[in-house]
This record gives C-alpha cells, sequence and structure tokens, in this order.
C-alpha cells in the first residue's frame, strides 16, 4: 500500500532524524520541527548541548545505522571516520583490570557528534516527502475534542509566527527536555511512572590534534569509575586526523577543565595512556564541561489510558548515564520498531510501541543502573540479582585479564549484540570461577575498515 497522511516529528537530532527514517516508509509526507537554526556543515547548536561531548556508537547501533541507510559506513569511512576494533584496538581497563586484547568484530566508528548527525541529516533530507523546518518551536498538541487522539502540533515560528500543523501521527523526539508530560497532563492524562536513579555526574570533552606516533599500538583508551575512585576516563579517535579525551566524575567528582589539572586528574586513573597523552597533546578547541544529574525511564507502557497519534521516542523515554553511550543505539532500535510496528498496520500503535520500546530498554537499563548501583552513595534499589551480577562481573573483569574470551562476551554485551544472560551460560561460568590463568592463543580477524564498510 503506497503511504498516505502525514507525521510530525519535534526535534531533528539524532532521535528525530532516526524516527523520521522509520516513518517515511509510512507516510507521504513526514515534517521534522527543531527550533534551532541548523548548521549547514558537521557544527555544534544550542540545542543539542551535548554535542561537544564525546560520543560512542555502540556496535549495535552501528549496524542498525547501516541497516536504516544502507551504505553509512563507507560514507563515514570517506569523510575521514575512523573504524574501531572495540577489542583488538581499544585498552580498556573495568575495575582497574586491564582487559586481554583480541581481535574481534564489534566496530565502532571514532567520530565527532556533529558530523554524525550532519550526514544523517543529509540522507533524511533526501527521503522523499521528507522536510526538516527549522526555527519552529512546538508549544503544544492539538487534540481532538474528547481528547482521545493527537491531531497535531502548535507551532512558533522564528519570526514569532503563530500556526497550526495538522498530522496524522506526532512523534516526540525533544530529547531530555520531552514536554510530552506537561502537554499530556495538561490534556488530562495520568503522567507516567518514572523511575530516578541519581549519579550527578559530570564530564569534560577536549579534542586534540593526532600528531605522529600518538594512539599507536591502540585506537582508544577507557578507564571507568569504581566505588573510591568515582574517576574515568576515555580516549577515542575522530575525523579529520584529531582525536578526544572525556574525563568524568561521579557523586560531585568535578573534573578540572585546565591543562595542568586535566593531566593530573588523568594521571591518577588505572589507564596511564589517557594521562600520557594528555602530557603532550594539542588542543584545539576549549574544553566543554557538562552536568548530568540523573539516569531517568519513564514507563509510558504501564499507562492504562493513552492518546491515539501520539508517541514519545528516544530520550524522551529513557534518559541514560551518557557515560555508558547506550542513547543513539538505543534510538535506532526504536526506529527499527517503529518501521516495523507501521508496516504490520493495526490499531494501538502507542500501546504496542511503548510495550516493544520497554523490552528494547531493559537490557541497557539493567546495565548501566546495576553498574550504577554499586556506589554505595546511589539511591536505588539493590536486589538480590543486582548484588550476584556485580559481584559476579567483578570476578570477570578480572579473568579477562587472561581470557580473551571473557572479555569478548563482555564487550558484546556492553554493545547491546547479545542480551546479558548469555554471561551466565554454563561454560562462561565456569571460565569465571576459574579466574585468571595462562592466556590462550587469540585468533587473528579482518581488519576493522574492511568490517565497518
Amino acid at each position: 500500500m503506497a503511504p498516505a497522511g502525514r507525521a510530525v516529528v519535534i526535534g531533528a537530532s539524532m532521535g528525530g532524524l532516526l524516527a523520521a527514517r522509520a516513518l517515511s516508509d509510512a507516510y507521504a509526507e513526514v515534517v521534522l520541527l527543531d527550533r534551532d537554526v541548523l548548521p549547514d556543515g558537521p557544527a555544534s547548536r544550542r540545542g543539542v548541548p551535548q554535542g561537544r561531548q564525546l560520543h560512542v556508537l555502540l556496535d549495535r547501533g552501528r549496524q542498525v545505522l547501516g541497516e536504516l541507510f544502507p551504505g553509512l559506513g563507507a560514507e563515514l569511512t570517506a569523510r575521514g571516520v575512523c573504524p574501531v576494533d572495540l577489542h583488538g584496538e581499544v585498552h580498556w581497563y573495568n575495575d582497574g583490570h586491564r582487559m586481554r586484547r583480541a581481535p574481534s568484530d564489534l566496530i565502532a566508528y571514532g567520530m565527532s557528534r556533529p558530523l554524525l548527525e550532519q550526514v544523517v541529516r543529509e540522507r533524511v533530507r533526501a527521503l522523499p516527502g521528507v522536510r526538516v523546518l527549522a526555527g519552529h518551536e512546538v508549544t503544544g498538541l492539538l487534540l481532538t475534542t474528547d481528547r482521545r487522539r493527537v491531531t497535531g502540533v502548535r507551532v512558533v515560528t522564528a519570526d514569532r509566527t503563530e500556526l497550526a500543523l495538522p498530522a496524522d501521527l506526532v512523534v516526540d523526539a525533544g530529547g531530555r527536555g520531552s514536554r510530552s508530560p506537561v502537554w499530556l497532563a495538561d490534556a488530562g492524562f495520568r503522567p507516567a511512572p518514572e523511575e530516578r536513579v541519581e549519579v550527578d555526574v559530570t564530564y569534560v570533552t577536549r579534542t586534540y590534534r593526532r600528531e605522529p606516533g600518538q594512539l599507536e599500538g591502540m585506537l582508544g583508551a577507557l578507564a571507568n569509575a569504581v566505588p573510591g575512585r568515582p574517576r574515568a576516563g576515555i580516549v577515542a579517535p575522530q575525523e579529520d586526523g584529531r582525536f578526544a579525551v572525556v574525563l568524568s566524575g561521579v557523586l560531585g567528582e568535578q573534573p578540572p577543565t585546565d591543562d595542568e589539572g586535566m593531566a593530573a586528574f588523568a594521571a591518577t586513573l588505572p589507564a596511564p595512556q589517557i594521562g600520557a597523552l594528555l602530557r603532550t597533546a594539542r588542543p584545539v578547541d576549549p574544553p566543554a564541561r557538562m552536568r548530568f544529574p540523573a539516569s531517568v525511564r519513564r514507563r509510558y507502557e504501564r499507562l492504562r489510558r493513552l492518546p491515539e497519534g501520539h508517541l514519545v521516542f528516544g530520550d524522551g523515554l529513557c534518559s541514560f548515564n551518557p557515560i555508558y553511550g547506550q542513547g543513539m543505539t538505543v534510538a535506532a532500535l526504536e526506529a527499527l520498531l517503529l518501521r516495523r510496528l507501521l508496516a504490520e498496520g493495526g490499531d494501538g500503535l502507542a500501546r504496542r510501541f511503548y510495550r516493544g520500546a520497554a523490552r528494547l530498554i531493559d537490557a541497557p537499563w539493567q546495565i548501566s543502573v546495576g553498574t550504577d548501583l554499586r556506589f554505595p552513595e546511589v539511591t536505588g534499589r539493590r536486589t538480590l540479582r543486582v548484588r550476584l551480577v556485580n559481584a559476579y562481573l567483578a570476578r570477570l573483569h578480572a579473568a579477562a585479564t587472561t581470557d580473551a574470551r571473557l572479555g569478548a562476551a563482555f564487550l558484546r554485551v556492553l554493545n547491546l549484540v547479545d542480551p546479558p544472560t548469555r554471561l551466565l551460560t554454563p561454560a562462561l561460568l565456569v571460565r569465571v570461577l576459574r579466574g585468571p590463568r595462562r592466556p590462550e592463543p587469540v585468533p587473528q580477524r579482518p581488519s576493522a575498515s574492511s568490517i565497518a564498510r
């Protein structure tokens, strides 16, 4: 059946772009509305304050983006993006234990968030029937008189003109600042139950020029925060011969923004590569600091009454602790879900979408929240399962210093390729309980660049 009708997407950042891609197969017209003036090239903008921070697209996200936008990997590589073998080319220090490296097919892209967003925006703009309207701020929803269905949005343009834009479906991809909770409350709907985990993360990203010899023998390094040492750091390559370093602290720990302070902060991390880089690196821009107070999950799937013609998408559904890099990948998975549900047809789209999205969110939420609950200062319910899983992972990280198979299994779960239950198979249980031992030979795999294409 030929596409028909109009869908409106609130927000033209990554979540909105991915939603628009899913909608373009089912609707004759898809309109993306964003209050910002969108840049012509890869540049940071006010509506995406996190754009200057280091971003990671997990391997599962890379796969989904390639499905939604065929050839995207080759296009990114042509623009200077560096494919990275996440197991073979990254030094992982989990709980202070250095994971044994081995070649893998887990690939990430080393790039800035503005470049990824620009490339995807160009792809979405080229889709038939898609329009991107910058300088258009959504101020409210249009509803039927019985308030059972959303029929469009109220908009204010850059010149302060007010207009009503009818739509068959409205998707709110406005991110953490989603106004849907307020709009729906004004329309008489109960608020979605919220789960909130206060982590008080502060992170500082700075970009540097990559000199000859820098990152030699590796294309990334990561050291995580642990109880008693609430500091973390990541190094990752970016386009145009640059690399980025992010330093972070949880529970009020504040990374500095001056060169000397950043180098001293990095020197306290278990990954010596990060401190060594900062002692000699040449910055290309000022540091960017950002604070993330809490992970928030809104459980729309638990509401008994929902308006049809309206969906909340991406960070508006669940805003993860950014240290784990899950947000863009989960949004991409939600786009696949939405595309499938629209192709199937039928009534009750909102309820079907929220139930499916909840299942997608469960695993990454379990990973991030379970890890954050290791810190006694973080308020939350520590079930027996959470305590046992965290104790098990501590043993796994110790064993992965010599056992590359355990490192590979952990990274596949972290990258949302495998479910967390995969770490509890009998074969892996035996290897974890056996602990560190003499390393086994590791197989050779194709290069990251050939896999990414």
